[in-house]
């Protein structure tokens, strides 16, 4: 529970770098930055903010009235306190860095972090995602004449999700170092 804390803050941080939001909207961009796959509720993401609030990362403004409503609305902005926690956060490259509940919104805001950082970030992710590849391709060899067609074809699936994430990976690695891949080289001299 407390790492999925940790990111929704991370989340929040990153998005208010951007500039002041509502709850409604903070909720609607978590939730499209999160994917289909992990939706965020108010009853997340509001417990989240008060915390927030009280460690003095945020900060409440009272946004105009809507011509819908007459009541206040109230708008979340990041404090100086905010942007020092975020950037403590996006600097860090251990193994919460690179875990699946942390590497998607860590990877959404790339763009605010140091080449560097992102590449150790890379790096280890597809470390422990070969790791469990290795893992998992293990376990499919030793268990496929256990298992019905159905959970074979099931742990299939995972390899090769795992092993077109490592390739992507990979594909960001070389970027960030500023090599093209051979079917890079080879699809742009022929091109030419």
């Amino acid at each position: 529970m407390a790492r999925r804390a940790e990111t929704i803050e991370l989340a929040v941080l990153g998005l208010l770098h951007e500039g002041p939001m509502h709850g409604y909207e903070l909720r609607k961009r978590l939730n499209l930055m999160l994917g289909w796959g992990r939706v965020l509720s108010y009853g997340s993401l509001y417990p989240a903010l008060k915390k927030m609030l009280r460690a003095d990362l945020i900060e409440e403004a009272v946004a105009t009235t809507t011509p819908v409503t007459r009541r206040p609305r109230i708008v979340y902005e990041v404090t100086a306190a905010g942007h020092s926690e975020f950037e403590r956060l996006m600097s860090e490259v251990g193994p919460t860095a690179w875990e699946d509940d942390n590497f998607d919104i860590r990877f959404a805001f790339f763009g605010r972090t140091d080449m560097e950082i992102r590449l150790r970030v890379l790096e280890g992710r597809r470390t422990r995602l070969q790791e469990r590849l290795a893992r998992v391709q293990s376990d499919l060899e030793r268990t496929q004449a256990e298992v019905n067609r159905y959970a074979t074809e099931l742990q299939r699936h995972g390899v090769e999700s795992v092993e077109r994430e490592v390739r992507w990976l990979s594909e960001l690695i070389s970027a960030e170092r500023g090599e093209t891949s051979p079917e890079h080289r080879a699809s742009t001299s022929t091109d030419q």
